[in-house]
C-alpha cells in the first residue's frame, strides 16, 4: 500500500473464475459433432475421437422450483393391548402445525423473508413473482406470514442476542428515520425510528441489533443499554448522553466527513486552506490505525501502539483546533463547531485497544435497512415494524458471522427458538455456534447438488 497525500492506492486482488464458483457442482458440457461432420472431408473415413479440449467456464442458473408436501401421520397401535379391548395408539408428531395452520413451510417463510430483507424485495414484488410460478399468494398473506413468525419464534434469539451484547465491553449506536403508518393516536407522516445497536472489534462474535421505536429521544437508548457500562461509539446526537453507565467514544469518521465538506471545491491539494490542514491530521490518525491493526497481534499491543503514534497527532490536531477562527456560519465554522463538541470523546478511544476508531461499522450495518426502506417506503403496523426489526437482525447476524442467510432463516423455522430454553440452548442456535455454522454449510452445499 502507498499513501500519496491524501489519497491511497492500493493494489487490488481479482479472484478467477475458478475461485468465485468454489463450491457450486460442475457438469461437463461437451461440444459434439454431428454424424456427418464425423467423416473426413479427404478421403470419407470415419473420424476416431482423439480427447477433450477445455473451452471456457460459465455460470447457469437453475430456477426454483415449487411442491407441494402432504404430511401424513404414521399410526401405531400395541396388538396384546388391542386383544384385550385396551387400544394404545401412538401418532406422528408434527412440529411444524403451528405454521399458520400448514400452508407455508419453514423454508418457504424463509425465503419470503429473505428476499425481503436481504434482497430488499417488497412484497408487491413478491406477490407478482410468485404468480410467475402459479401460485397466488397476497402481499397481506406474506406479510402475516412474517409478523407472526418473527414475534413468536425469533424474539426468544433476539433478546438472547440483546442479553450477550450488554455483557461485551463495547458497543456502537445508530439510528433512521422510519415511517409506521398505523401508530396509535400518531398520524402516519409522523417520523418513527429504527435503532442499530452492535458489537464492535472486541474480538468476539459479531453482534448487530436493530430496535423499532415511535421516537427518537434518548430514552430508547437508555432502556436498551440497560446494564452496559461499557464504551459506546455513536455519532454526535445528543441522545446518547443519556445512557448512564457507558463511556462515550468520538467517531473520527464522522469528524473527518465535516472537514472534507469544509474543504473550498477544488481546494483538495491547498495546504492553505485550514479543513485541508486538518484532513492532514485525521489522515494520518487513519493511516496509523491501519497499519496498527495490522501489525498488532493483542488489544494491549494496540493501546500500546496507539498512545506512542496516535495520541502526539491527536494533541496536535486539538492543538490546531483552538487556533481556528472561523467565519461564522461557513461549512469550516460548523466542522470546528461539531469537533469542539465532542472533544471531551475524542482521545477515549486510547484508553482501550478494544476500542474502534470510527461508527463505520454501524453505518455499514444499518446501511441494509436503508436500502430496503428505499424499496419499501413504509411498515403499515407497529407490529410489522418490530418484526421488520427482528427478521433484518436474523439476517445481519447470519451475514456478519459468515453463513448463508436463507438457509440459517430456514433453521431457526424449523428449530423453533421458544421462552422455555436456556441461553444454553439459544446459543446452540446461534449463528457463531460450529455445529450451526457447519448444518449450514452442509444445507448450502446439498442445495447447490
Amino acid at each position: 500500500r502507498m499513501i500519496l497525500n491524501r489519497y491511497s492506492l492500493f493494489c487490488v486482488y481479482r479472484a478467477t473464475n475458478a475461485e468465485r464458483f468454489k463450491g457450486i457442482p460442475v457438469v461437463k458440457k461437451y461440444l459434439d459433432l454431428s454424424d456427418e461432420e464425423k467423416i473426413c472431408p479427404v478421403c470419407n473415413t470415419p473420424l476416431v475421437k482423439i480427447g477433450e479440449e477445455f473451452v471456457r467456464r460459465e455460470l447457469s442458473f437453475v430456477p426454483a422450483k415449487l411442491k407441494v408436501v402432504e404430511i401424513y401421520s404414521l399410526n401405531y397401535i400395541c396388538p396384546e393391548c388391542n386383544k384385550d379391548d385396551v387400544a394404545v395408539i401412538k401418532k406422528g408428531k408434527d412440529g411444524h402445525a403451528h405454521m399458520l395452520h400448514g400452508m407455508a413451510a419453514a423454508d418457504t417463510i424463509a425465503w419470503v423473508m429473505y428476499q425481503k430483507f436481504c434482497n430488499s424485495l417488497p412484497y408487491t414484488r413478491q406477490e407478482k413473482d410468485w404468480a410467475q410460478y402459479g401460485v397466488a399468494i397476497t402481499r397481506a398473506t406474506m406479510a402475516n406470514w412474517v409478523i407472526r413468525n418473527a414475534l413468536d419464534y425469533f424474539t426468544p434469539m433476539y433478546d438472547y442476542f440483546h442479553r450477550q451484547l450488554l455483557k461485551r465491553e463495547f458497543a456502537m449506536a445508530d439510528e433512521t428515520p422510519l415511517q409506521v403508518l398505523h401508530e396509535p393516536g400518531r398520524r402516519a407522516q409522523t417520523k418513527s425510528y429504527m435503532w442499530l445497536f452492535r458489537s464492535g472489534e472486541d474480538g468476539g462474535s459479531p453482534i448487530i441489533l436493530y430496535k423499532y421505536s415511535e421516537t427518537r429521544t434518548g430514552n430508547n437508548a437508555v432502556e436498551f443499554l440497560e446494564g452496559f457500562n461499557g464504551y459506546l461509539m455513536c455519532d454526535g446526537y445528543s441522545g446518547y448522553n443519556k445512557v448512564p453507565d457507558a463511556k462515550r467514544t468520538a467517531c473520527w469518521a464522522h469528524i473527518r466527513r465535516y472537514l472534507t465538506d469544509a474543504i473550498p471545491k477544488g481546494k483538495q491539494l491547498d495546504y492553505t486552506q485550514p479543513s485541508v490542514q486538518g484532513m492532514m491530521y485525521i489522515n494520518q490518525l487513519f493511516h496509523l490505525e491501519d497499519v496498527t491493526k495490522e501489525k498488532c497481534s493483542s488489544f494491549d499491543a494496540i493501546k500500546k501502539a496507539r498512545l506512542e503514534k496516535e495520541k502526539p497527532i491527536v494533541e496536535g490536531f486539538l492543538s490546531w483546533l483552538d487556533k481556528q477562527n472561523p467565519v461564522r456560519g461557513s461549512r469550516m465554522d460548523k466542522a470546528v463547531t461539531y469537533i469542539q463538541n465532542r472533544r471531551s470523546y475524542l482521545m477515549i478511544y486510547l484508553e482501550d485497544g478494544r476500542c474502534s476508531f470510527s461508527n463505520n461499522l454501524s453505518e455499514n450495518a444499518i446501511r441494509p435497512f436503508t436500502v430496503g426502506r428505499k424499496n419499501w417506503l413504509f411498515c403499515d403496523t407497529p407490529n410489522g415494524a418490530q418484526a421488520s426489526a427482528i427478521v433484518y437482525t436474523m439476517v445481519e447476524m447470519a451475514k456478519a458471522n459468515g453463513v448463508n442467510v436463507y438457509h440459517y432463516l430456514t433453521y431457526l423455522l424449523e428449530k423453533l427458538p421458544n421462552d422455555r430454553m436456556s441461553d444454553e440452548e439459544l446459543d446452540r442456535l446461534a449463528p457463531w455456534n460450529k455445529d450451526v455454522k457447519a448444518e449450514i454449510e452442509r444445507r448450502a452445499n446439498n442445495s447447490n447438488q
